[in-house]
């Protein structure tokens, strides 16, 4: 069986020789104009009316594919960029990213129209992820795979999979940094003048009414978050004294469902204060007449309070009660480290995120996603230009703003699950790409993730088939610092992922006859097709390995394969523990990146 990298050039000819413009079955559309009667007391829009009108349509999308009734699972975290005037529009466009077995993700999109300016601009963004209801006889509704066409689908297809597993590990993740020790304890006395917790307490209960609830009886999701919104505004009005902003409202999952009949009881309080904002906590059970109360939903929202100007405010900090609210107060300080790496780290666009990020186990789960999703979409871009081409070994090179990006296609008759376990295992690396001088492993992470320091050759001019450059002395050697991710895949049709990336470790600076060089992105994507790609985001202290291939001056990149191809045929029929036995002959430690230089060639 052939491994291979999908031809992304030749999906995107497909898409842009269409004649028409392809509509996504799945597309929902809501445009809704702000009325006095959606507003708050600032003639803004209220954004527990939006959180309605954004579940509504996410949910008549899932439906829309589904072909059966939907309920919200979760949302991931909703980060609001503006607020929205009574006079203004609202367009919401919500679409099926992908499906999996019984549950999908929606993408939705929020954005403002000023009807008089012809004035457009974004709200917020929000991933949702619903499921399918029971058949009348109890059975799961399997979902029908999502096939995506546009390159922007194709991108959003492969990132929700890695989505889905922070998703799947994000409750554990405060649970980790309380009990590691990452997070100081602070000391909740420290400051006098402070404001109790009890006092910004708030309960109040909400009798479901059919206008409350979907075309299934059951409670919108939606309405649900517009209550807890309403309670925990109380809660922060309660200790700032003034009309708080909602600024982010934390990742969170329906626990269960609600229906017709049922009091929602809503309970808030300020968790913490910090300098120029608050955490809220807010707890939504349901009950009906006799019957014990049921957690529904917990959820987690930050405030600010906006000057004349729409700077923030200082505010005053939180006595919290004892035992309970001591807990919440530390895991406050806990989630607001996990907001600024979910915000900095996966939430902004590739480029605004520096090449070397610091890496500690406290993000790790965000930096592994930002690495892997970043692959991802460096291989589905549509543009890519053929450099170079040797015995069905194709050397592309895409330039997009001030980046140059290279991919090396080509084809391995071996297993891809098994090309996988062996060239994800960098330790090997050495014996078949003459790019890398050393390799060691620095730490597991675990079964998937990985840190490793790469030594590479020096930069010599003037060699022909040779990096050049002029900025590195002849005779230093370079080195990285590299988090390797691999993934195996979601579903059919995913590939075998090796992504790398960059990080920064204090254990590991840069050292005295060592040029210390970067990797934004780079990595492996193997398809049991006819191709397999490497891709590399060439940062300065990589292009001078490839610069010469490019101008097509030398094909050191085919050689490179070769010797990989031959490494994978040799050691494709190689049990597990033969390879173990030749690795530890071989080197002391798993070897890494430098993906720089070798992975330019495979």
């Amino acid at each position: 069986m052939l491994l291979s990298v999908q031809d992304w050039t030749a999906a995107t000819y497909f898409i842009l020789a269409s004649p028409k413009e392809r509509i996504n079955p799945t597309e929902v559309k809501m445009s809704q104009i702000v009325m006095p009667c959606h507003s708050n007391h600032r003639q803004e829009l209220s954004v527990g009316q939006l959180l309605k009108w954004m579940d509504s349509t996410a949910c008549l999308s899932a439906e829309r594919h589904a072909g059966s009734p939907c309920v919200t699972a979760s949302i991931d975290d909703i980060y609001f960029e503006h607020t929205i005037s009574v006079g203004q529009v609202v367009n919401i466009r919500a679409k099926v990213n992908r499906a999996f077995n019984t549950s999908m993700e929606v993408g939705i999109q929020v954005s403002c129209e000023d009807l008089f300016t012809d004035r457009h601009w974004r709200v917020c963004h929000a991933y949702a992820t619903f499921v399918t209801q029971r058949t009348s006889t109890g059975q799961k509704v399997t979902l029908k795979p999502i096939v995506p066409h546009s390159q922007k689908e194709q991108v959003e297809y492969s990132v929700a999979a890695e989505r889905r597993r922070v998703r799947m590990v994000h409750d554990d993740i405060i649970k980790d940094l309380l009990s590691s020790g990452s997070i100081q304890q602070a000391d909740s006395s420290a400051v006098s003048n402070k404001v109790a917790a009890e006092k910004t307490k708030v309960e109040s209960v909400e009798l479901v009414l059919p206008p409350h609830a979907n075309h299934q009886v059951n409670t919108f999701g939606g309405q649900i978050m517009a209550w807890m919104v309403n309670v925990a505004t109380i809660a922060a009005s309660r200790l700032c004294q003034a009309h708080p902003t909602l600024r982010t409202i934390d990742m969170f999952t329906f626990r269960g469902p609600s229906q017709v009949g049922d009091r929602l009881l809503m309970r808030a309080i300020v968790n913490n204060a910090f300098k120029n904002s608050m955490e809220v906590g807010v707890r939504a059970e349901a009950y009906h007449e006799e019957g014990p109360n049921r957690h529904i939903n917990s959820a987690f929202m930050t405030f600010e309070v906006l000057d004349d100007h729409g700077k923030p405010c200082t505010l005053p900090r939180i006595r919290p009660e004892p035992l309970e609210g001591e807990r919440r107060f530390q895991e406050a300080i806990a989630r607001k480290k996990i907001r600024l790496d979910r915000k900095y780290i996966i939430s902004r666009k590739q480029a605004e995120v520096p090449l070397s990020v610091p890496w500690n186990p406290t993000n790790q789960v965000y930096l592994s996603y930002n690495n892997v999703s970043a692959l991802k979409m460096l291989s589905a871009r549509n543009n890519w230009r053929l450099s170079s081409e040797k015995d069905m070994v194709r050397l592309y090179t895409l330039e997009h703003k001030s980046m140059l990006s290279f991919r090396v296609q080509a084809e391995v008759d071996v297993p891809a699950d098994r090309a996988f376990c062996l060239l994800s295992e960098l330790s090997d690396r050495p014996s078949w790409d003459t790019h890398y001088k050393k390799c060691e492993r620095i730490h597991r992470v675990d079964d998937d993730d990985f840190l490793y320091r790469v030594v590479t050759p020096s930069v010599r001019p003037g060699a022909v088939g040779s990096p050049t450059s002029a900025n590195s002395p002849e005779g230093i050697l370079q080195d990285f610092i590299l988090l390797a991710s691999r993934r195996k895949p979601c579903g059919s049709g995913d590939p075998y992922v090796i992504a790398l990336r960059s990080v920064t470790l204090p254990t590991h600076p840069p050292t005295e006859g060592f040029n210390r060089g970067e990797v934004l992105c780079a990595g492996f994507t193997i398809l049991e097709t006819k191709q397999n790609n490497y891709y590399n985001q060439a940062s300065p202290e990589v292009l001078p390995y490839i610069s010469t291939d490019i101008a097509g001056l030398s094909s050191s990149f085919y050689h490179t394969f070769c010797s990989c191809s031959q490494y994978l045929t040799r050691r494709r029929l190689q049990s597990d523990s033969e390879v173990q036995d030749d690795r530890h002959q071989a080197s002391d430690g798993p070897t890494s990146l430098s993906e720089a230089l070798h992975s330019t060639q495979l």
